[in-house]
């Protein structure tokens, strides 16, 4: 296997894993090196989750030991587009915000439930504060051209494996009166174009609420939330993640860590409960 070296130092105390993050540096325990995978695993048991979004998805938790602990079968998309072993942080578009999203996670409480000899191949897209109007318009935004930067990334995933669902978390950024007025139309056109880009126009989606943090914008946070459960019914390829009983981690905005493992598992129950058996073997 070949070593990518990177900034970060790390640790294998797990007594620090119940650190507070606030009494930390963000950087802290990110991994000193990744491993690539070679050889690359048969596509046909390689199963692929995109992850796009915004900084909920990209994540702003604390990294911390158990997060960056190698599962030879979770594989991730690097920013060369290569595949490595995934390990926490995943995101790489915002360097000097990057923490702990729900992707590894995620594939932790799935990929027991597959058939022995399956992988998963976690593809991060996801760009802190970008709004739908910017995915749709395919704005640069933060460095990224979006909408671009989705569709070369689905296109190298699709050789590496078969695309089974989109982890989606946005709309923090359109919770607000001049937008959310729009936010359900630009929405449906938004999963419609990204299910395009992917090949597949009944990809499942699993959405996750805006977080609960009595936000000084609550009531628009709550509506847009309630918006997310009236397009659920609508489509029966969307299911929308609860993100009842999560904290934040002191900005009323961003979930913590344990809000963001949290946010993984109940992704991940919700493919398994809807989407899994539709989509295996597909």
């Amino acid at each position: 296997m070949t070593l990518l070296l990177i900034a970060g130092a790390c640790s294998t105390n797990k007594n620090l894993t119940s650190v507070n993050d606030q009494r930390i540096t963000r950087t802290a325990f990110f991994p000193k090196s990744r491993t690539l995978k070679n050889p690359l695993p048969d596509p046909d048991k390689t199963f692929v989750f995109l992850m796009a979004g915004q900084s909920n998805m990209a994540g702003r938790g604390q990294v911390m030991p158990m997060d960056t602990v190698e599962d030879p079968r979770i594989l991730t998309l690097n920013i060369n587009g290569e595949v490595e072993i995934a390990k926490e942080p995943l995101h790489f578009y915002e360097p000097e915000l990057q923490g702990l999203d729900c992707g590894l996670s995620f594939a932790k409480s799935v990929i027991n439930q597959l058939p022995k000899g399956s992988y998963i191949l976690l593809v991060p897209m996801a760009v802190g504060g970008s709004s739908t109007k910017d995915w749709l318009g395919d704005d640069v935004y933060r460095g990224v051209r979006l909408m671009t930067n989705f569709t070369n990334r689905v296109e190298k995933a699709r050789q590496l494996g078969t695309i089974k669902a989109l982890l989606w978390h946005q709309g923090e950024s359109d919770a607000n009166e001049a937008s959310i007025l729009l936010y359900e139309d630009k929405i449906k056109s938004l999963f419609t174009s990204l299910r395009s880009k992917s090949g597949k126009p009944d990809l499942p989606i699993v959405m996750g609420e805006l977080g609960d943090f009595g936000h000084k914008d609550d009531a628009t946070w709550k509506l847009l939330n309630a918006l997310m459960h009236q397009l659920e019914t609508t489509d029966k390829n969307l299911k929308v993640v609860s993100s009842a009983g999560l904290h934040h981690k002191g900005d009323n905005l961003h979930f913590d860590s344990e809000g963001q493992r949290s946010m993984g598992k109940r992704y991940a129950d919700a493919y398994l409960a809807h989407f899994y058996s539709k989509t295996n073997g597909q």
